[in-house]
């Protein structure tokens, strides 16, 4: 005569419903066929503890089991007469095989496998012979992953962007507006094929380095050059930005190093708030000098000496 439901399950009659579901994963983890093809050991346990779960694992079976009103089979018995001998066949006396998606009271195999193998699959088919599997069972294709790099402009808008993987298949993926650096997108159904179908696809997004502007964050840093007439008089002078060139007014006698804030420019956080992009002006000489600006700085350097702070 077999072990009693708590025994096979190697838990106390005073368990908590939650540390005999505990107890039963484990062992059908252990124990599965798919874990452990071709052992017959390890099949026969599993079906056993299969059966133990199917009776203890249920609130009303185990309240009739421990009254006595049940055997492990989950047949009536007479009052005063439980815990009595049960078939390892499985439930219904091993009448019926099982199938992948077989869920019992809060555990669900499909889960438990998923655990195993890393991805969920279905049955192949169901109702086998006493004490079968029905067909047994097959995974889902392996999920695939991929990084896809993007334009900081592409990050900000959102767009399309065409994938080509090693198997040849090329998909387009949809960029969301607001991307960020390392933010992974799911393509559900576009990785490897199985038998119970294919995985999913998961795209890391890289977002290109600029020639203009650089991440800070969620702010954008880039350098502004002006002339010498718009620093020292201030002026109107136009800036680019990822959604295109505005006006800039430089404040007078502005020098290297001063900021400007164009509120509302940067990348978006989280929420999908944009932060800033900051103007770093740097005042730039022309490219050919002149006898007249030489002259002058002649004139201004004897006149007005001066030594620059650092900043």
């Amino acid at each position: 005569m077999a072990r009693d439901p708590y025994q096979e399950l190697g838990v106390s009659r005073s368990a908590s419903d939650d540390e005999i579901r505990k107890a039963f994963r484990k062992l059908a983890k252990q124990h599965h066929p798919d874990a452990n093809p071709g052992d017959k050991a390890a099949e026969e346990k599993f079906k056993r503890v299969s059966a133990a779960f199917d009776i203890v694992g249920d609130p009303d079976k185990r309240k009739k089991y421990d009254a006595g009103e049940i055997d492990a089979e989950g047949h009536e018995t007479m009052r005063g007469f439980g815990g009595g001998g049960w078939s390892p066949g499985g439930f219904d006396g091993g009448r019926r095989g099982y199938s992948r998606a077989e869920t019992f009271e809060g555990v669900d195999l499909g889960d438990i496998l998923g655990e195993m193998f890393g991805a969920r699959g279905g049955a192949r088919g169901g109702g086998g012979g006493a004490g079968g599997f029905g067909g047994g069972f097959s995974a889902k294709g392996a999920d695939v992953r991929a990084k896809l790099e993007i334009d900081l402009e592409e990050a900000i808008a959102g767009g399309k962007k065409r994938i080509a993987f090693s198997d040849g298949r090329t998909i387009d993926v949809t960029i969301p507006t607001g991307a960020a650096e390392g933010q992974t997108l799911r393509l559900k159904g576009q990785g490897s094929p199985g038998r119970a179908g294919p995985g999913d696809a998961f795209i890391e997004l890289v977002i290109r380095p600029h020639n203009i502007f650089r991440r800070e964050g969620e702010r954008l840093v880039m350098d502004l050059p002006v002339t010498v007439y718009d620093a020292v008089l201030g002026g109107k002078v136009e800036a680019p930005t990822p959604d295109g060139p505005v006006t800039l007014t430089v404040p007078k006698g502005a020098n290297t190093g001063t900021l400007l804030r164009l509120k509302g420019r940067g990348l978006p956080d989280a929420a999908g708030k944009r932060g800033d992009l900051l103007a770093r002006l740097v005042v730039t000489l022309p490219d050919a000098m002149d006898a007249e600006l030489t002259a002058f700085a002649e004139q201004w350097k004897a006149k007005r000496p001066y030594t620059p702070k650092r900043r």
